[in-house]
C-alpha cells in the first residue's frame, strides 16, 4: 500500500455526521491542485472534478466523509452525560469505550445497569468525563455537542490494520489516491465527492448526486465481514479481495455496472470478491434514486467489527479498490 500515513492521519481525525469540517478541510489541503474544479455544497460535500476527454461519461464517486457517534441530549446533576445517536451505535460494543468531543475534551461510556438488559438501548449509556457535577461538567461540554470513539491506528499480521473511523476514511483515502493517478488523460469526467451524513441516512450524497447529475454513480464505502463469528451471514472475508457490490437492502446495483468492473478486476489482475449483505447500506441508495434515476454500483471494503473503536481491513484489500477506481475511471463506455 502507497501511503498508510494517509489513511492512519484520516482515521484518527475527528468528524462525527453533521461535523465533518475538519475531515473536508484535511481533504481539500492535501488535494489542492488536483482537481478541474472543486465545489463545497451547501450541505458541506466535496466535489473534486477531474475532467476527461469530450464524449465520455461522468462518472461520480461517493465515499462519505462521517464518521458515527453520540451527541449530549442531557447533563445529569451528577456530571454523567447522557447521549442520543449519531448514525448506529451498538451498546455492547460503545461499552467502556473511550470517546473524544470536538474540543479535546474525552470520556469513557458507561451503562446504567447491566449491559445485558440494556437491549441495545443506547439511552441506557452515558459519558463520564470525570465531572463531580453538572456545574463542573458543563465546565467542558455543553447540550448538543458531539463526540467520536477514541483510539489510535495500529498494525496487525497479515498486513491488517485496526482503527476507529475505518467506516469511511477509508473510502476517503481511496478517492484521494484515486485522484492522484489521475493524470488527466481519463476518457471520462469523474467526480470525486467526499459527502457527508451518511450515518445519518445517506443525505449529502442524494445532494451531490443531484447537483452533478451523473451517468453512473459508485459509491466507495466498507462493508461488514462474514469470515468471522459474528451475528450476521454472508460470503465477505476480509483479505478476499476489494468488493463489487451486487445487493444490499437499500439498492440492487446495475448489473452492466457490475460487469465492467468484475472485467476491469480480470484485466487488471485484481483480487476481487462479490459482496451481497442483507443488512445495511451504503450512498448507492440516494445516488440511485435521484433526479430521474441513476445507474448504480459499490467498491466496497470488507470490514470486521465496524462501527467501534476497533475495525479491521486489509491493507491489500484497500489497496485492491483504489486500483479498482482507476481501471474504472479509464474505460470507454458506448454511448
Amino acid at each position: 500500500m502507497k501511503d498508510t500515513a494517509l489513511l492512519e492521519k484520516l482515521t484518527q481525525l475527528w468528524g462525527v455526521a453533521g461535523y465533518e469540517k475538519p475531515v473536508r478541510e484535511f481533504i481539500l489541503k492535501e488535494t489542492e491542485g488536483l482537481g478541474d474544479e472543486v465545489i463545497t455544497d451547501a450541505l458541506g460535500n466535496l466535489i473534486i472534478r477531474k475532467n476527461g476527454k469530450p464524449g465520455g461519461k461522468k462518472i461520480m464517486f461517493a465515499a462519505h466523509m462521517d464518521e458515527i457517534g453520540f451527541m449530549v441530549k442531557k447533563i445529569e446533576e451528577d456530571g454523567r452525560l447522557r447521549v442520543c445517536n449519531m448514525g448506529w451505535n451498538w451498546t455492547a460494543s460503545a461499552y467502556n469505550s473511550r470517546v473524544r468531543f470536538k474540543n479535546g475534551t474525552t470520556g469513557v461510556i458507561g451503562c446504567m445497569g447491566s449491559l445485558e438488559e440494556a437491549r441495545n438501548d443506547v439511552g441506557k449509556l452515558y459519558i463520564d468525563i470525570g465531572a463531580s457535577s453538572k456545574e463542573d461538567a458543563l465546565k467542558y461540554v455543553k447540550l448538543g455537542d458531539c463526540c467520536g470513539y477514541d483510539g489510535p491506528f495500529i498494525a496487525l499480521a497479515n498486513n491488517r490494520v485496526c482503527a476507529k473511523t475505518l467506516d469511511n476514511r477509508i473510502g476517503c483515502y481511496q478517492l484521494m489516491e484515486a485522484l492522484r493517478e489521475n493524470d488527466g488523460q481519463c476518457p471520462n469526467d469523474i467526480y470525486y465527492v467526499f459527502c457527508v451524513q451518511e450515518e445519518l441516512g445517506c443525505r449529502g450524497s442524494k445532494a451531490a448526486a443531484e447537483r452533478i447529475r451523473p451517468d453512473m454513480g459508485i459509491a466507495v464505502d466498507i462493508s461488514p465481514a462474514h469470515d468471522y463469528p459474528c451475528d450476521l451471514e454472508g460470503s465477505n472475508a476480509v483479505g478476499g479481495g476489494i468488493g463489487i457490490k451486487i445487493c444490499d437492502p437499500s439498492v440492487v446495483c446495475d448489473e452492466d455496472i457490475v460487469a465492467a468492473m468484475e472485467d476491469c478486476c480480470e484485466k487488471e489482475h485484481i483480487k476481487y470478491q462479490r459482496e451481497v449483505i442483507d443488512k445495511g447500506g451504503t450512498d448507492a441508495s440516494s445516488i440511485n434514486l435521484s433526479g430521474m434515476g441513476v445507474k448504480t454500483g459499490g467498491i466496497v471494503v470488507v470490514t470486521r467489527y465496524p462501527h467501534s473503536q476497533s475495525a479491521v481491513a486489509s491493507l491489500d484489500d484497500i489497496e485492491g479498490g483504489v486500483k479498482l477506481i482507476t481501471a474504472f475511471s479509464n474505460r470507454t463506455f458506448a454511448q
